[in-house]
């Protein structure tokens, strides 16, 4: 694909938004923009979102603005981006659910709900999923609706539902390079665990950005 002059969406959450980033102008996607020349890289990034909708309202208001919700208010584009998930691990409550949903409120229907407005909004255009970034307790087991998840539970299940619609997977879980259980990287990258900084931000702009250009 070629990157120079386009413009891009990126849809996402705190990761996205900048949080743990000292210069905004440093996010990945702003990165993206400025090495390849893209004439727009618009930020929909809300902290604390998630793909799936909340059934119990959170503390924060914005953190329940479920990605899907956001489509409509997201300008014309020549590609989207979406990186998220990690926070339907980390204190969503919606159920895992079945492929079969379509709906929302569960982890499962609110895949083929954001995928489908996607498709739906962009037809034709390239739509690319990111699998969430490794996290220090990516391991320890929630239970959700009588069902024991891990965040890879969550990540097997964007790649599962984005392959469904033959949707580009930019894998940052299985080849990011970030893995904050690594001492050395998360000092150097993800100092909280969860968030990337400058630095980390940095990896994923050249990741996403090979990518983004080998479409």
């Amino acid at each position: 694909m070629e990157l120079k002059g386009k413009v891009i969406n990126f849809l996402g959450d705190s990761i996205t938004e900048g949080r743990k980033v000292v210069d905004p102008n440093n996010r990945y996607f702003e990165r993206i923009k400025a090495k390849y020349g893209l004439a727009a890289a618009n930020g929909y990034g809300i902290s604390g979102t998630r793909f799936a909708d909340q059934k119990v309202p959170s503390i924060f208001p914005t953190d329940d603005i479920y990605f899907a919700s956001r489509i409509d208010d997201m300008c014309d584009a020549d590609a989207v981006v979406v990186f998220g998930g990690t926070n339907d691990f980390g204190h969503g409550d919606a159920a895992i659910g079945e492929f079969s949903d379509r709906t929302p409120e569960t982890f499962y229907g609110a895949c083929h709900d954001l995928f489908t407005r996607l498709i739906e909004k962009y037809p034709g255009k390239p739509i690319v999923i990111m699998t969430p970034l490794h996290r220090t307790n990516e391991d320890e087991v929630r239970v959700k609706h009588g069902v024991s998840v891990t965040l890879k539970t969550y990540v097997d299940i964007i790649r599962e539902v984005a392959e469904y619609y033959s949707l580009p997977v930019c894998d940052m879980y299985k080849n990011s390079g970030l893995q904050p259980r690594v001492p050395i990287i998360q000092e150097r990258f993800i100092k909280d665990g969860l968030h990337p900084n400058d630095d980390g931000h940095a990896i994923i702009a050249e990741r996403l950005g090979a990518f983004l250009e080998n479409l």
